[in-house]
C-alpha cells in the first residue's frame, strides 16, 4: 500500500488563530487539490490528520467538522482526487490525550486501520508538532512552508524538527518530491 498522510489546516487548507469552524470558513490552499489528485493517480492512497480542539473547547461541533469534510471530499472529487480518511484529535491539549499532536496517536490509529507500519511513510505538516507526531510513528517528516510552516522560509530548521526533515513550499511541491522519489524507487528495483 503506498500512503501518504498529510495534515489539515495550515497544509491542505487556509489556517485560523481563531481556528475553522465552519464550511464557509474552509478555503483550500492553491494547487493542494489537483496536488492530492496527483498522489492519487500515482496510486497513492492520501489520509488526513488534524488537531481538531476547537471541538473540545465547544467552538463547533461535529456536525460542522463533518460539513467542512464533506466540502473538502466535494471539491476533490471535483478535481479528480480523494482522500480516504480523516483522522482527528477533539480534545483540547489541556486533556493531556495521546491522540493530539505531538503526540502519535492519530498515527496509530492509521497504522491500526490500515493494518500497516508507518516506517518511511511520507507526511507533511506545517507545524513541528505534526511532524513530531509523524516522526514518532516512523514517518518521514515534510514540513510545508505554508500555514505556520510559513514562518520557516529562507531559515534552516532548528534542530527541535525531527531529523532528516525536509521543507516543500506546499502540498504540491511536496506531492511532486513523493511521486518521483517513488519513480526512482521503481527505476532501481527494475
Amino acid at each position: 500500500m503506498k500512503l501518504v498522510i498529510l495534515d489539515r489546516d495550515g497544509t491542505i487548507n487556509e489556517s485560523s488563530e481563531e481556528f475553522v469552524k465552519t464550511p464557509e470558513e474552509w478555503h483550500p490552499l492553491p494547487g493542494v487539490l489537483e496536488a492530492i489528485a496527483r498522489l492519487n493517480h500515482a496510486g497513492f492512497q492520501v489520509v488526513v490528520v488534524s488537531n481538531q480542539g476547537g471541538l473540545g473547547r465547544g467552538l463547533f461541533d461535529m456536525a460542522q467538522v463533518n460539513a467542512m469534510h464533506a466540502k473538502m471530499h466535494k471539491l476533490l472529487a471535483a478535481a479528480g482526487g480523494r482522500v480516504e480518511a480523516v483522522f482527528f484529535c477533539p480534545h483540547g491539549p489541556e486533556e493531556e490525550c495521546r491522540c493530539r499532536m505531538p503526540s502519535p496517536g492519530l498515527f496509530e490509529q492509521i497504522a491500526e486501520r490500515y493494518g500497516i507500519h508507518l516506517q518511511g511513510v511520507p507526511m507533511a505538516g506545517d507545524s513541528l508538532r505534526d511532524l513530531q507526531a509523524g516522526a514518532a510513528a516512523g514517518c518521514e517528516p515534510h514540513l510545508v512552508l505554508t500555514g505556520l510552516g510559513a514562518q520557516w522560509r529562507d531559515q534552516v530548521l532548528p534542530d527541535t524538527f525531527p531529523a532528516g526533515t525536509r521543507t516543500h513550499a506546499d502540498v504540491g511541491a511536496f506531492a511532486d518530491f513523493v511521486i518521483a522519489n517513488e519513480a526512482r524507487r521503481l527505476a532501481a528495483c527494475s
